[in-house]
């Protein structure tokens, strides 16, 4: 499932490892982004922080307000994707922003 290695996409990571803070973030997505898409990345993240908590589909589409085709989708990058999730998952909990 990996994506491909543009020099389009290079320069929008490069440009995201650029923001200094949270505030820079937002107006960066929200340049990027429309709300919907936004919020839906938001979604898989806490899809992502839930079952990685150990919460089942149920729970975690309760909580998140998820269909279970995008927990899914998670669940099966979180068990053989590229590792993104966890490392992200693991750098936040380490930095103390995984409540």
């Amino acid at each position: 499932m990996a994506i491909a290695h543009t020099e389009n996409a290079d320069r929008l990571f490069r440009a995201i490892l650029t923001l200094r803070d949270i505030d820079e973030c937002y107006a960066l997505f929200e340049d990027l982004c429309t709300l919907k898409e936004l919020g839906d990345l938001a979604a898989r993240l806490e899809v992502a922080l839930l079952l990685s908590q150990g919460l089942n589909y149920q729970q975690v589409g309760r909580r998140a307000g998820v269909s279970s085709a995008t927990i899914s989708r998670v669940k099966r990058c979180l068990d053989n994707g590229s590792g993104g999730y966890r490392a992200a998952l693991e750098r936040m909990k380490e930095a103390g922003h995984v409540y």
